[in-house]
């Protein structure tokens, strides 16, 4: 790179879409490339038990499963909360200690990806303040089960960083670490279920 050059701010992903971090278009989101790339994140920096990586696809089924268990939902929120950490499919899953430390500018480019994601599945671009609430409740569930099965945590330290869970048990939740290609499947298809829902919504309001 000569003096004067401008960095490459944006990263061609397999569908050829090329986002830009900087002003990232809903237009370059697509669904496919979400999954494909969320199911080869890790969680918790890959420190977790088992023979595969617990990645992102697999934590986002998870929390919206326990979000479906825990509230009344409407398709939109079941989506926004599929989607709650679907920036990281760009930028990593960056782990709580380190977002401490690099502050600021990590969450203004989450932000604004979350908004092109959000708005390229015709949801708000950020969540109100009770679905965000609701959502981080279903995600520090989540937090506390794989901290202790997968991570290494006991259940004393678990409670202290996550609380302790309530009406949700290990059997409900497909925790096991699972093969990316399977996360990514399953992420699609749930994904799929919740579009069919939102459209039926519509036909039903129509």
């Amino acid at each position: 790179m000569t003096a004067g050059d401008t960095p490459r701010a944006w990263q061609r992903m397999l569908s050829g879409r090329r986002l830009d971090l900087l002003d990232p278009s809903p237009l370059d989101v697509e669904i496919s490339d979400i999954a494909h790339g969320l199911a080869r994140v890790a969680r918790w920096n890959g420190q977790t038990s088992g023979d595969h990586a617990f990645s992102v696809a697999q934590h986002s089924l998870v929390v919206e499963a326990i979000f479906r268990r825990l509230n009344q939902a409407t398709p939109d929120e079941l989506l926004a909360t599929l989607l709650h950490d679907a920036p990281e499919y760009v930028i990593g899953d960056m782990i709580s200690p380190f977002k401490s430390v690099v502050g600021g500018d990590y969450k203004a480019v989450e932000k604004r990806l979350e908004a092109a994601i959000y708005r390229r599945f015709a949801l708000p671009p950020h969540c109100g303040p009770e679905l965000k609430e609701k959502i981080k409740k279903a995600d520090t569930v989540s937090a506390y089960f794989e901290a202790t099965l997968l991570a290494g945590f006991t259940p004393q330290e678990a409670r202290k960083f996550f609380g302790q869970p309530r009406g949700i048990a290990r059997d409900m939740l497909p925790i096991e670490p699972m093969p990316a290609i399977e996360a990514q499947r399953l992420f699609l298809a749930r994904f799929d279920a919740i579009e069919a829902e939102r459209a039926a919504a519509v036909r039903t309001e129509a």
